[in-house]
């Protein structure tokens, strides 16, 4: 009667661990993706994607992906012309983010400690592959889950992922005089306990 009773609570203890250390999935809801765009110059507007999709694996590994044809302008037109012109959502339908982080660092985070970290990350757009180092601010919550916030903005240059002659045709389709090829990134990300 002991040894089952030992057994119960040993199988038990096991199931807790391995619930406490099965990842993070991204909260979509509470996520926010942004960027900016500047025009003649100095009109300045921000963007964003709808749908982003992402986890944080037990390993420390972590995907995020951007599904293109979400990309939110608040003037549907200019969506349209992003989506086809500059982000060929046609052949392109996802920008995929991959990164690693050292998981004993986010296990050991007590509630509401904030850690600033420094990401080796490869950004996938457009066909093209970059490494990028992305600073954030990852803070714990009272239900485990991690609140994964942006120092500053990631400037995304055009030219790495072979957008020049998508920028250009929105410039000439928009009859502007200027649009710029580096764009700042940044986001709120909320990663629930899977």
């Amino acid at each position: 009667m002991k040894l089952r009773a030992l057994l119960a609570t040993a199988t038990l203890g096991l199931a807790f661990a391995n619930s406490a250390f099965a990842g993070w999935k991204l909260d979509e809801q509470a996520s926010k993706l942004n960027f900016l765009s500047t025009k003649k110059a100095q009109i300045v507007e921000q963007h964003s994607f709808k749908n982003i999709s992402g986890t944080v694996a037990d390993s420390g590994q972590v995907v995020l992906t951007i599904e293109l044809a979400s990309v939110e302008t608040n003037i549907p037109i200019r969506n349209e012309r992003m989506q086809k012109f500059l982000f060929e959502t046609d052949k392109f339908a996802h920008a995929t983010i991959n990164a690693k982080v050292d998981s004993s660092v986010l296990t050991a985070l007590a509630v509401g400690e904030l850690k600033t970290l420094e990401l080796a990350a490869e950004l996938d757009l457009h066909g093209n592959k970059q490494n990028l180092t992305v600073p954030v601010v990852v803070i714990k919550g009272n239900k485990g889950q991690l609140f994964v916030n942006s120092v500053g903005s990631v400037v995304i240059n055009a030219a790495d992922f072979a957008l020049i002659e998508g920028v250009n045709k929105l410039q000439e389709l928009a009859g502007l005089p200027s649009i710029t090829y580096s764009v700042p990134v940044s986001f709120n990300l909320t990663f629930a306990v899977e």
